[in-house]
């Protein structure tokens, strides 16, 4: 009996790793690495899913994995993660407000729409667009005056861009009806609604979770229908616009088109896989400039998560936070596109070990996150905020915030245009403010303070640029000059007028009575408007 039992074990393992082989565009597997060093370029070739000690699990389509066999790694091919139970589906509103199954496809549309027409004041639902097979990506927008742009954050949450990671997609529906069942009773939900513009979307990757047909999620995928993972699929801050080598896809382009029509100041991409908060940056290892910042908000997240848990939740790698790079490197994140080009301080939560969770314990994990998908929106509240607007007629400005001395790699944040409202969450201190506008005199604010837990209100008017030029001093290249010595230097002048300087003629002169000034008297090229600069030329 017991050689039975095992020859019987081995003929359902053999099984499901042909299921692995089977499903399309997809292979899981794991293999071994000698360095750490080696995920730089690995994570260019397959998806990269986790990293234990010196374990890589990833995924690969036939492509990659073909590429892939080339290298000389020993490898392991595993049951693909969506194989190994058969959840039990919802197709009714009855079965789904349960919480304890997953909905169709056709059931997750109905309650998306529901949403909308229970609550028409609270919630729109949008479609942004449409997956490679057709399925719809879908939004809800919840606010208390939902059809209003108001001077409020816009905050955003998202899940399962891998289709097979679905503990976030059940929760996420579940936290929408959440806000919207308790708006009015709850103070803190209240509040929420009542002072910001949240947007949720359960599902970016439809297809991959349907990959089995849309009344079942058994079968799910991590990639989309054409075989690629679109968590690699975004601009990249150092491998480009096409960091996977793939065009974009239906689903990156809709939700890039979605991200150019609105200001997000805060998000989280949802995952699962693993139990942690990831933060900037994963492309490269040099540390965001709100790195502390973004330490804490994790910690937060995940001391919340482990507070309203047993214990051993949400304690991976430093008791349940990292830095991307730290853990491994991806390009073509979405994290890094929205963090890098739209000013949004996105982190990536991965929610559950197990990626297909079985539905009967998707209670329990929102009963660990309930009140962390919470507090992490009010993260929106604190640093610095305010309303840029146009000194001469009022209205709101398209502008760039920068902290001086402190913000790099494109960490700046923008005001949101329809509105003229900004929301700088920074670590507590003193920080000089830069605005800036095309066509508008740049203003600096200085000494601004940054409260924990508090928001400073810095609401600031821009003069538009006089159509003449406007020269103010911009730089210089003397470098340290010490007592008794004679240098040379050259003085770079910044143009932010509105007309061209032509024929300038500059004369340099200090009220140091210690230093004098050999040569007062400089010309300069041609310096154009709006932002040019040039230098002296004698």
């Amino acid at each position: 009996m017991r050689r039975l039992l095992v020859i019987i074990t081995i003929a359902m393992l053999v099984s499901l790793i042909a299921v692995a082989y089977a499903q399309t565009n997809q292979v899981y597997f794991k293999f071994e690495i000698s360095s750490r060093q080696e995920l730089v370029s690995l994570t260019r070739i397959i998806s990269i899913d986790n990293v234990k000690d010196k374990t890589v699990y990833a995924y690969a389509n036939d492509k990659q994995f073909d590429y892939f066999k080339t290298l000389g790694y020993d490898y392991t091919i595993l049951p693909s993660p969506s194989s190994l139970i058969s959840p039990r589906m919802a197709d009714s509103r009855e079965a789904i407000l349960e919480w304890d199954s997953y909905p169709t496809y056709g059931e997750y549309v109905s309650m998306m729409q529901r949403f909308e027409s229970d609550y028409p004041g609270l919630c729109i639902i949008e479609n942004i667009g449409y997956s490679v097979e057709g399925r719809e990506i879908l939004f809800a927008k919840l606010s208390a005056n939902v059809n209003i742009e108001e001077n409020e954050p816009e905050v955003m949450y998202s899940s399962t861009m891998h289709g097979d990671e679905t503990t976030g997609y059940v929760l996420m529906l579940r936290l929408i009806d959440y806000l919207l069942s308790n708006y009015g009773t709850d103070p803190q939900i209240t509040n929420i609604l009542d002072s910001m513009e949240v947007w949720i979307n359960p599902l970016a990757n439809p297809d991959g979770t349907y990959h089995g047909g849309d009344n079942t999620v058994e079968d799910a995928i991590r990639f989309n229908a054409n075989g690629v993972d679109l968590n690699r699929n975004f601009p990249d801050p150092d491998e480009g616009p096409h960091p996977d080598g793939n065009d974009w896809q239906p689903e990156t382009i809709a939700m890039m088109n979605f991200f150019n029509r609105h200001s997000f100041v805060i998000s989280a991409n949802f995952h699962g896989g693993a139990e942690v908060v990831n933060y900037p940056w994963d492309t490269w290892p040099q540390r965001h400039a709100d790195d502390a910042w973004f330490i804490q908000i994790s910690r937060e997240y995940a001391d919340s998560a482990q507070t309203n848990s047993p214990p051993g939740y949400m304690t991976d790698l430093n008791n349940g936070i990292t830095n991307g790079w730290d853990w491994y490197t991806i390009a073509g994140g979405r994290q890094d596109y929205l963090n890098f080009w739209k000013g949004c301080r996105e982190v990536t939560i991965e929610l559950s070990h197990i990626k297909l969770l079985p539905p009967e314990q998707l209670p329990d994990y929102w009963d660990y996150n309930r009140a962390a998908f919470l507090t992490y929106w009010e993260q929106a509240y604190y640093g610095i905020k305010g309303l840029v607007t146009d000194a001469s007629t009022g209205l709101p400005i398209a502008a760039t915030i920068s902290v001086i001395d402190h913000d790099i790699d494109s960490s700046e944040v923008y005001t949101d245009p329809d509105v003229g409202d900004y929301h700088r969450m920074i670590e507590p201190g003193t920080y000089d403010l830069r605005f800036t506008s095309p066509g508008y005199i740049p203003l600096t604010v200085y000494g601004v303070t940054a409260i924990f837990r508090n928001a400073t209100v810095v609401d600031v008017q821009l003069q538009p640029v006089p159509d003449e030029p406007m020269l103010e001093f911009y730089a210089h290249d003397a470098g340290v000059v010490n007592a008794g010595d004679t240098v040379s230097m050259s003085i770079t002048l910044i143009n932010n007028g509105g007309g061209n300087a032509y024929d300038v003629n500059a004369t340099l002169s200090t009220s140091d009575s210690f230093i004098d000034v050999l040569q007062p008297n400089s010309t300069y090229p041609t310096i154009i408007a709006l932002g040019g600069t040039g230098t002296s030329y004698t």
